[in-house]
């Protein structure tokens, strides 16, 4: 029975597994997801703050543009399929008393995989609404409190007890009058009877016992299998770099497929590189496919050292996720950068001030970061907001899209503990965006549209992201200006 079991628990752990494992995220460390969007007439900057556990409940925080919505609604769906057509009984945000733009909820995920909060504004406008990708997978086993599993490890007992005496007394005492005594041979039954309770109780309590930890071992997987896999790499050639990735269980390379990922931005992998100890070098770089599943990039001029890797992908499903690993590299003598690939480099992490506003531009220019003076918070959502001026100090005209958007952000820990590459839609990949607006009557998704290239471009972008945790960050701005890809470098500390 148990083998039995066992089996169906892995016919049925697959699926899960495979929704599991695609769930990681384009963001180490940094769970929560934030997106700023149009829902309609109205400007929204959506937090989903996601729990720990699957089923577990989501934190979502609205805060709207304007004051003028007088009602927040959202509901949890499949990211795309049939299920992201079919919406249940929405829940109702309640509105804050202090903040009348501010709305916040509690939303029940009971699902792994790909899903979406589907958020419907109304208001004096009308109604709008859009969809905020989320990967939903656990991030770890809760554990029992001590004083809890006392109490019910005595509950247990008690009842298996109370089982074995109350069968045999239904044996020794039935039909007897008040006060007769019972005879000895039903005596001996009571005995056998509780006997083959306490057998059939133990055993009971064993297949329990059995199918919790089944079910608990099955439950560490998924949480395994969520985390970020291993790029393994391999250099060919003096200067090809071939990555392959390894998911810290043995059957992740068997269900996660590197031939299904689909194009993000215009490219299937976003590789970042990272000179360490100090992120004074700065790579974003695009590999191809090879047969395999493998991606292989031909590096461009590097010094040797040591490298971190950050390499994202999409699956077909809209789940993003991220490799993580470190390489040795030789001096390499490459070929030149093109297209949208990038480089920078500069001052090491810490040697400038933190929360110097100023970054110098290789084209004479600058960026400025438009920060407030307050400090930098852990898990505070918030709009990061960078200008981009000429070497006449006045604000540039020549900003274009840099893979269709207005901008490309990476905030990084300088232990590596924390990467989130991050768009001006948010912490949410374009693909995942597009696959999100299934059924949604909203045209307009901020940061998604091509339609960038019709228009002027503003010198200012903005980032919405909150810092996961507090230490010491470093932001890595991108932007594309008369053709030319610039990188603005700040450092940040967060309490």
């Amino acid at each position: 029975m148990i083998k039995v079991r066992r089996r169906i628990g892995k016919m049925v752990a697959w699926p899960f597994a495979f929704a599991c494992a695609l769930s990681l995220g384009a963001h180490v460390g940094s769970p929560d997801v934030f997106y700023e969007g149009d829902a309609g007439p109205y400007r929204l900057f959506v937090t989903v703050r996601m729990p720990q556990v699957i089923p577990g409940v989501a934190e979502i925080q609205v805060r709207c543009a304007s004051n003028d919505v007088s009602a927040i609604e959202f509901v949890p769906m499949t990211l795309s399929g049939p299920g992201s057509k079919f919406p249940p009984a929405p829940d109702l945000a309640q509105q804050s008393k202090e903040d009348p733009q501010f709305f916040s909820g509690r939303l029940w995920l009971m699902e792994f995989g790909a899903l979406k909060v589907r958020v419907t504004a109304s208001g004096a406008k009308g109604q709008g609404e859009l969809s905020v990708p989320v990967p939903s997978f656990a991030q770890r086993s809760l554990k029992m409190a001590k004083p809890l599993g006392g109490l019910l490890a005595f509950l247990v007992l008690f009842l298996a007890m109370g089982a074995i005496f109350i069968a045999g007394a239904a044996v020794r005492e039935a039909n007897l009058e008040p006060g007769e005594a019972p005879p000895p041979a039903r005596a001996r039954r009571a005995r056998f009877v509780m006997g083959f309770t306490a057998i059939a109780v133990a055993g009971i309590l064993y297949l329990g016992w059995t199918w919790w930890s089944a079910d608990a071992s099955t439950y560490g997987r998924y949480i395994n299998m969520a985390k970020p896999p291993a790029a393994e790499t391999t250099l060919e050639n003096g200067n090809r770099l071939i990555l392959r990735a390894k998911g810290q269980d043995p059957e992740w390379s068997q269900l996660v497929k590197l031939e299904e990922v689909i194009p993000d931005h215009h490219h299937l992998m976003h590789l970042f590189l990272f000179s360490m100890p100090g992120m004074e070098r700065m790579w974003h770089l695009h590999p191809e496919r090879i047969e395999g599943g493998a991606f292989r990039e031909e590096l461009p001029g590097m010094p040797a050292g040591k490298y971190q890797i950050f390499a994202d992908v999409v699956s077909k499903t809209g789940n993003p996720w991220t490799m993580v690993g470190t390489v040795e590299l030789p001096g390499i003598d490459g070929q030149a950068l093109g297209g949208d690939d990038s480089a920078w480099s500069g001052n090491a992490a810490g040697a400038r001030a933190a929360g110097d506003a100023v970054s110098l531009l290789s084209d004479g220019g600058r960026m400025v970061w438009l920060r407030r003076k307050e400090p930098l918070v852990a898990h505070r959502p918030m709009s990061f907001t960078f200008s981009v001026e000429d070497k006449d100090g006045k604000p540039t005209s020549d900003l274009e899209p840099y893979m269709g958007m207005a901008g490309h952000a990476e905030f990084v820990s300088k232990d590596w503990s924390v990467f989130a590459h991050v768009h001006p839609a948010g912490s949410v990949p374009m693909a995942a965006l597009e696959l999100g607006r299934t059924g949604v009557s909203s045209e307009s998704h901020a940061g998604m549209s091509m339609a960038l290239a019709n228009r002027a471009m503003p010198s200012e972008v903005s980032f919405p992201y909150g810092f996961p945790r507090a230490g010491n960050y470093r932001i890595f701005v991108q932007v594309k200006c008369a053709g030319k890809i610039e990188t603005g470098v700040f450092d940040a500390r967060v309490e």
